[in-house]
C-alpha cells in the first residue's frame, strides 16, 4: 500500500522544505506541565524504501478546549498544533505535501499518539480528513514514527476491505524508524476531570 495515494508534482526541494515547522509554530510554547511533541524527521518506510518521507510535528496539549455537542467541556486529550507531511518518490519523480491541525494528544513516557485534521493538501479530497500519528522520542536509531494510513485502520464490511474514519488520538504503534532528525515527547499525566464532565447541559450522561 502506498504511503500516500495519488502523488502529485512537487519538487524534491519543496518536499524537503515542507518538513520544517512554520515560524509561528516553532515560536509557540505550551504552558509548563502540559504534554507536548515537537520535532521533524525523515523516516524509513519498509514498503517504499527509496522514498523521502518526512514529518514535522508541533503538538501541544490543550485540555478541555474543544467543546462539542454531547461533550460540552471537551476532552482531557484536546490539543492544538500542526503536523506537516512530505513525501517524495524518486522513482516517479513526484511528490506530495500536506498540513494538518492537531486536535488530540496523549503521552505515555517517551511515546505519544496524536491526531490531526488535514487543512492543506494537493489532494482536495483529503482536506477535512483526520489522520493518526504515533511518536517515540529520539533521533536516528532511537526515534520512531507511525501513521494511520500505511499499515492499519482497515475494517471488513460485507467481506470487503473498508477504510473507516480515524478517531481522535487513534494511531498504530510507531513502526517507522527515524533516519534523520528526531522528535521529543514531553510526557504529562492526564488532567483531572472537571465537575460534571461527560454530562450534557441538561444533566444527562453524554455516553
Amino acid at each position: 500500500m502506498a504511503v500516500l495515494v495519488g502523488l502529485t508534482g512537487s519538487t524534491p526541494a519543496a518536499s524537503a522544505a515542507s518538513a520544517a515547522p512554520s515560524a509561528a509554530a516553532a515560536a509557540s510554547k505550551a504552558p509548563a506541565g502540559l504534554a507536548r511533541v515537537t520535532g521533524q524527521a525523515r523516516v524509513f518506510y519498509a514498503y517504499s524504501p527509496h522514498d523521502d518521507i518526512r514529518f514535522s510535528v508541533d503538538a501541544k496539549a490543550a485540555p478541555f478546549s474543544r467543546p462539542v455537542d454531547g461533550l460540552p467541556q471537551g476532552m482531557p486529550t484536546d490539543a492544538r498544533g500542526t503536523v506537516t507531511i512530505s513525501h517524495w518518490s524518486p522513482g516517479k519523480q513526484q511528490g506530495r505535501r500536506a498540513e494538518a491541525a492537531v486536535d488530540c494528544l496523549v503521552t505515555g513516557g517517551d511515546t505519544a499518539t496524536l491526531s490531526a485534521v488535514v487543512t492543506k493538501s494537493e489532494d482536495a479530497d483529503e482536506i477535512g480528513e483526520r489522520l493518526g500519528f504515533s511518536v517515540t522520542s529520539g533521533g536516528p536509531g532511537k526515534g520512531r514514527f507511525g501513521f494511520s494510513w500505511a499499515v492499519s485502520n482497515v475494517d471488513v464490511v460485507e467481506g470487503k476491505a473498508a477504510f473507516p474514519h480515524v478517531g481522535t488520538c487513534m494511531a498504530p504503534a510507531p513502526f517507522a524508524a527515524v533516519t534523520k532528525g528526531g522528535f521529543k515527547v514531553r510526557h504529562a499525566a492526564l488532567p483531572p476531570l472537571p465537575t460534571g464532565w461527560g454530562k450534557r447541559a441538561d444533566g444527562v450522561g453524554a455516553r
